[in-house]
């Protein structure tokens, strides 16, 4: 009779450091997945400065406990020592393993996380990439916030006053990850598309501050593509069934019987037996109001000054006269070194037409140069 008592005796005790060790294990394996989804969660929230997701902090926590069992020979001496692996106690040793993980992961994703909230508040991480140096910026979106006065682009037309009241501290958001540069592409793009801005001109801090704004209007219509001196006049006669605008044509009247040369143009649109053509003031006069007309497409290019015009109305950059003062960042500058392309240069009545890059600026100058509005505006201080 005592060596079954003596045999039970032993095989509890056996049982009792079994479980012993079984829950040392679990509670190990507890604290590996609250630690590795706390970790996770603060480097997510210093990274963006947001929360990690809850089943993203469960999963995290218990791939660590999975690689911990799968790194131990055959998973078996990893959880019972020699218990065969598909055992009952085996299942529910490794059931509970990850019921466990799962639950110390999702707290240590808490813990993590208000930990780096409290550490990391107010502190933007600076990164430099391969384009350029990335806005600061504390949340998942930059808030980009409007000056209350805007200004006026130089060299362009003003914008009306309502849509600077409208846009006057008006506050935009951006994706975050954007360099100074790509934020400032995207706010002009921003104003351009949704207010009908023409041209912005912007300066930006690193932190995605705004320092200086001023906005310009495209001119819309035929009117600001006309040359100097030239008019555009709808005359009726149809055009080519190929004419499109931009063609080269030959305006013919009917006298009499015959049909006489009137004047030469530019065709800018069509509707129905209507045509609208650009042409020189002069040439006009010769149109009449009720006139039987022919238009004839020309193998021919536009006039070349009617193209320039055209092509400065519709870019961003424009053309300004610039002052030369004496004493100023621009006296004695070679017209190689500015940010902008010198197209004539007034000199005591002279003027020099497309001067060389060597050539330079003098006191009492007038330079005509071309370029975008934010370099136009650098351009006395260079």
């Amino acid at each position: 009779m005592i060596e079954p008592v003596v045999e039970q005796a032993a095989r509890t005790e056996l049982l009792a450091d079994a479980l012993f060790d079984a829950l040392v294990r679990l509670l190990g394996f507890a604290l590996l997945a609250f630690g590795t989804a706390g970790t996770a969660a603060a480097l997510f929230r210093w990274y963006s400065a947001d929360e990690l997701a809850e089943g993203i902090g469960i999963l995290i926590g218990a791939t660590a406990v999975a690689v911990w069992l799968n790194t131990k020979t055959a998973l078996q001496d990893a959880i019972l020592g020699t218990t065969p692996l598909l055992e009952t106690e085996t299942a529910i040793y490794t059931v509970a393993a990850f019921v466990g993980s799962a639950i110390a992961a999702d707290g240590g994703r808490r813990v993590g996380d208000r930990l780096a909230r409290s550490a990391f508040a107010g502190v933007a991480p600076g990164t430099i990439d391969d384009v350029g140096q990335l806005v600061r910026s504390v949340g998942r979106v930059i808030a980009v916030e409007l000056p209350e006065s805007i200004g006026d682009a130089d060299g362009h037309d003003p914008v009306d006053a309502a849509t600077k009241a409208a846009l006057a501290g008006q506050t935009l958001r951006f994706p975050r990850g954007l360099t100074v540069d790509q934020l400032r592409d995207r706010l002009a793009t921003r104003l351009e598309r949704d207010y009908g801005v023409g041209h912005v001109d912007v300066d930006l801090a690193a932190d995605g501050e705004v320092e200086y704004l001023a906005l310009g209007s495209r001119p819309t219509g035929i009117g600001p593509t006309l040359a100097p001196g030239s008019v555009a006049v709808a005359v009726r006669g149809d055009p080519a069934a190929d004419a499109a605008p931009g063609d080269a044509v030959r305006i013919w009247a009917r006298a009499g019987d015959d049909y006489r040369r009137v004047a030469d143009g530019e065709l800018r649109g069509t509707a129905a037996d209507v045509a609208t053509v650009a042409l020189d003031r002069e040439d006009a006069r010769a149109l009449g109001s009720d006139a039987d007309h022919r238009l004839v497409t020309l193998p021919e290019t536009p006039d070349a000054e009617r193209e320039l015009v055209s092509a400065l109305r519709a870019a961003d950059e424009t053309v300004a006269a610039v002052p030369v003062d004496g004493g100023g960042a621009l006296e004695g500058a070679a017209v190689g070194s500015l940010p902008a392309l010198v197209l004539a240069i007034e000199r005591d009545g002279d003027v020099l037409a497309l001067p060389g890059e060597e050539d330079r600026l003098a006191a009492g100058d007038v330079a005509h140069v071309l370029g975008r509005p934010d370099a136009l505006r650098r351009l006395p201080e260079r």
